[in-house]
């Protein structure tokens, strides 16, 4: 069967003149959304590297906490550490202190405990000296024998002694008596040059009053002439 379509003027699609209207809005979409993207795209950028430096701040900043951390943690070990030194210092320097002690009383103790066990040994009788003990038991009769034999001797070196005193004693108050002697002559000898001193002081002290005494009547001689002639002048 056949169909008929009629078209009357102006039902057709003008494509020359509708054309450009669709044309002008597909551009204008079409540069829209690729201004979109691309803009899109420059955000995501912008994003993307301000999450890296982000993360690279955040890196740095996890390094420098690290550090840090380690840091705070090897010094509170190192205090640690040092404590602990001290400590064992301080417990060595007590246990020797306390060693040094104990060995200063024990060897105080022991020493008196030993002075006091050797004297009650001493004094019952259980230490002795040998040749001490000979001597004290010879000695008495050593000693009677060298008065027996010393007797003559003694009486002999008793008088030589005395004589040798008596020579002495003579001897000395002969040299004293001439140190005395001679001391007096001294004396006497500067004695009798103060005397000679002060007599020639006197000496020429009565020479100077003579000469003052005679120049005095001299010069009262002088006067008592002038006194004569004047009046025979007026006369």
């Amino acid at each position: 069967m056949d169909a008929v379509t009629q078209i009357a003027a102006g039902d057709l699609f003008d494509f020359d003149f509708e054309v450009q209207p669709l044309l002008d809005v597909l551009v204008g979409r079409t540069l829209e959304q690729a201004l979109a993207e691309v803009a899109q795209e420059r955000e995501l950028e912008a994003i993307r590297t301000r999450r890296e430096e982000f993360e690279a701040v955040r890196s740095a900043e996890l390094a420098e906490v690290q550090r840090m951390e380690m840091e705070v943690k090897r010094r509170f070990a190192e205090r640690q550490r040092r404590k602990e030194q001290e400590a064992a210092r301080l417990a060595r320097e007590t246990a020797v202190r306390e060693k040094v002690a104990a060995a200063a009383f024990s060897r105080s103790y022991l020493a008196a405990m030993r002075r006091n066990v050797f004297a009650s040994l001493h004094a019952s009788g259980h230490f002795y000296d040998p040749l001490k003990r000979d001597i004290n038991a010879w000695l008495p009769s050593i000693f009677s024998e060298v008065a027996a034999t010393s007797g003559g001797a003694r009486a002999v070196a008793e008088t030589l002694v005395d004589t040798l005193l008596a020579d002495a004693l003579s001897l000395g108050s002969r040299k004293f008596a001439d140190l005395l002697r001679a001391k007096a002559e001294a004396e006497e000898a500067r004695l009798k040059a103060i005397a000679d001193a002060e007599a020639e002081k006197a000496r020429k002290k009565a020479e100077e009053e003579a000469a003052a005494a005679a120049a005095a009547a001299a010069e009262a001689a002088g006067e008592g002439g002038e006194g004569g002639e004047a009046p025979a002048a007026e006369e």
